[in-house]
């Protein structure tokens, strides 16, 4: 049975959250659900488009509203409490769980793109009752999480500290995907082992380095029956 939804977060920025949030779509998908993706927050607009987002909704078989998908998108490709302080924009958590409801109600399964990695602070405020992160997202959508560990020098120690706090905000970790962003790194084998053993839930998949991304041939690489 599929499940209604996943919140995707990573061990860093620009480690592959988008490819395997589609990934994970395309494979549903052939499995004959209904799907849609998500990104709460997007920052980095390209050409009028935040690229992001587009690659989501193309994956998607199902269509909703744009504010839906993305409710809080920025221009600048920094971080998004400056961006929206920027802004004039308080990232309201309520707003997109209201979101994500309606589009749970559209599909069998959403998928939910984080930003950055998993303690990346959405408010600006400096008093510590008012702070609140990717975290606090997660946990305020209640979404088993994917861990999308990108796979280069440094990445054991990101995966093991990410785990951690999914953990620390009494999150299911559901599963973690493997994805090789740097195809010059030194002992991936040996590094995939230590990973293997050392989180506490199910390797989904391995994707391999692509300079041409082919997100339907690397949805066949993951395991939706591996998901706990």
């Amino acid at each position: 049975m599929a499940p209604a939804g996943l919140f995707v977060t990573g061990t860093d920025t620009g480690i592959g959250k988008t490819v395997v949030s589609c990934a994970l779509l395309h494979a549903f998908s052939a499995e004959g659900h209904t799907v849609i993706g998500m990104k709460p927050v997007a920052a980095g607009c390209e050409n009028g488009q935040w690229q992001d987002v587009e690659n989501l909704k193309t994956a998607s078989n199902v269509s909703m509203p744009q504010s839906l998908i993305n409710p809080y998108a920025f221009v600048e490709p920094v971080a998004p409490h400056i961006a929206a302080r920027q802004a004039g924009i308080v990232i309201d958590l309520g707003v997109i769980r209201q979101a994500c409801e309606q589009l749970q109600a559209a599909a069998e399964v959403t998928i939910v793109e984080g930003i950055g990695g998993f303690r990346v602070p959405l408010s600006s405020s400096g008093t510590s009752n008012d702070r609140y992160d990717t975290s606090d997202l997660a946990r305020v959508l209640g979404l088993p999480v994917i861990l999308v560990v990108g796979m280069r020098l440094g990445c054991l120690n990101h995966a093991l500290l990410t785990a951690r706090a999914v953990e620390s905000a009494g999150l299911k970790l559901a599963g973690w995907v493997a994805n090789t962003i740097d195809p010059e790194m030194l002992q991936p084998a040996a590094n995939l082992q230590t990973l293997t053993e050392w989180l506490d839930c199910p390797l989904l998949g391995v994707l391999p380095f692509q300079e041409q991304l082919d997100v339907q041939q690397l949805a066949g690489l993951i395991d939706l029956s591996r998901l706990e």
